[in-house]
């Protein structure tokens, strides 16, 4: 058997790099300072308890999996290191499991993440709430495909990379499907389950009239 712990991925602003302040601005004019306020320190308190649950284990040898590493090695390493100093919990737990003896693996194909961070960019940076409404139209209908094809990429990785009695760890956005897409000699234990995440972030993109709680 091979085995993987899966951790749902809640982004900080620290993980969105160069889109992180417009990002937070249109957040917080979309969901108000109070309730964007009470999200991050949800995400900031969720990443403490993953920090926590990987503490306690001997992650000697363990392959890293992570959304979005496009490179290993040296690259991979610098990519990680960036994401620490910006303030990436994500990337600071998985820094200190590679202090740990943990192995960085690239989990996805640098074309794909670009295509879909474009998309992100243009709506981050619209400048009207028109030119914001066509950007998300349009990755609203590309985004369906893009993710198909970026799991597709992402479980097969695992599946080339993970040998047999190796232990993964995967941080993957609570989006992705990776789980239908492994094979089934892969053991997966849910360090956070990942269905209650996508909840979660369905809820805070859909909050309630002012006043209902």
């Amino acid at each position: 058997m091979r085995n993987l712990y899966l951790v749902p991925i809640l982004h900080m602003g620290a993980d969105m790099g160069s889109l992180a302040s417009a990002l937070d601005e249109t957040a917080k004019a979309e969901f108000g300072q109070e309730v964007w306020q009470k999200h991050k320190e949800a995400v900031s308190s969720f990443w403490d308890s993953i920090g926590q649950f990987f503490d306690a284990m001997n992650v000697e040898g363990f392959k890293i999996y992570q959304d979005g590493m496009v490179a290993n090695g040296a690259d991979g390493l610098r990519i990680i290191s960036e994401g620490i100093s910006q303030g990436s919990k994500n990337y600071g737990i998985i820094g200190k499991l590679l202090q740990r003896g943990a192995v960085l693996v690239k989990t996805e194909d640098l074309v794909m993440v670009k295509q879909e961070y474009a998309y992100i960019s243009k709506i981050a940076h619209s400048k009207s709430p028109k030119e914001k409404e066509v950007w998300a139209l349009r990755y609203k209908v590309a985004q369906g495909r893009l993710l198909r094809q970026r799991d597709n990429f992402i479980a097969k990785r695992i599946e080339v990379t993970l040998g047999k009695g190796n232990t993964g760890i995967l941080f993957i956005g609570a989006y992705h499907d990776i789980l239908s897409r492994l094979p089934e000699d892969i053991q997966v234990a849910q360090v956070r389950d990942i269905t209650k995440v996508r909840e979660y972030q369905k809820d805070l993109a859909s909050p309630k009239p002012r006043g209902e709680k």
